[in-house]
């Protein structure tokens, strides 16, 4: 099995570089922290990056988890390889280029890249908030699937994740104490359905929430509460239609042994029970 240690980075291709890193910095709060023709890679907390924007067609995504070391990310390697999934060892210029030591790909079960990294870059120094959106740190994807019960398989027992909570046929699940780190969306589309940031708390919710709506972004939902992960939530749209989310107060699973996930029925309140109502189309009912 391969253990992840955590989520490290989401690459995304754009469209228009200029206007992908100014709402990343303008509007969603990130820190640029270097831009060249190619990319950009932008900041949420003390990791080196956690977002990076590419010039690359917009379904281009990947989503790149730490392992412990150089010794189990050979081992996660020849797993995947066992499993006749092919994998990409990355090159001295790529993993320059992804600022880690050493990193291998390959296709996730529904599309998209998956990027399993060793000895990622270490900033060393604070994140500097480019607007005072209160953001503690990039947390969880959401990830589409086309076939949930299947791609659930794999994230659960070629990889460490584990299911938290289902809403209707969507698993949430965790890496680590967090009650997600990746949810599964059953969609038509490949790659990533949304990116969360973590917040201080509510007021940083209510707060993006009517500077949002004056800069005129969409929102797509909330504000509102999560009953499985009891986050309080904010969804907007950025570029290329990528959906955005702000959230504080997750839920942390500690008795790892004891806990037991729960099925929620897929319908509105599912998602949110304040009574909130989504515009996005893979949290409809």
């Amino acid at each position: 099995m391969i253990t992840l240690k955590d989520i490290r980075y989401v690459r995304l291709g754009t469209n228009d570089m200029d206007s992908a890193v100014k709402f990343a910095t303008r509007i969603l709060g990130l820190e640029l922290d270097v831009q060249d023709r190619q990319a950009a890679y932008l900041r949420s907390d003390q990791r080196d990056h956690t977002l990076v924007y590419l010039n690359a067609p917009a379904d281009d995504h990947t989503v790149g988890f730490e392992l412990e070391s150089l010794q189990q990310l050979d081992s996660a390697a020849a797993e995947l390889e066992r499993a006749e999934i092919p994998v990409h060892l990355g090159t001295a210029s790529e993993c320059e280029q992804r600022r880690v030591k050493a990193f291998v790909s390959f296709e996730g079960p529904s599309g998209g890249r998956i990027d399993l990294v060793a000895q990622p870059w270490h900033s060393g120094r604070p994140y500097n908030q480019s607007r005072l959106a209160g953001i503690t740190g990039f947390s969880h994807v959401g990830l589409y699937t086309n076939a949930p019960a299947r791609d659930q398989q794999f994230w659960t027992t070629t990889c460490s994740a584990r299911v938290s909570d289902w809403i209707g046929e969507a698993p949430l699940l965790r890496i680590d104490e967090v009650h997600h780190k990746i949810a599964l969306f059953p969609g038509a589309r490949q790659g990533v359905q949304h990116i969360n940031h973590q917040v201080e708390g509510i007021d940083d919710i209510m707060r993006s929430y009517y500077f949002l709506r004056e800069q005129g972004v969409h929102i797509r939902f909330g504000p509102g509460r999560h009953p499985t992960s009891g986050a309080m939530f904010l969804y907007f749209e950025g570029p290329d239609g990528m959906t955005y989310e702000y959230s504080t107060g997750v839920r942390l699973i500690k008795d790892e042994a004891g806990y037991r996930p729960r099925q929620f029925p897929s319908r509105p309140t599912s998602f949110c029970m304040w009574g909130s109502k989504p515009d996005i189309p893979e949290f409809k009912t």
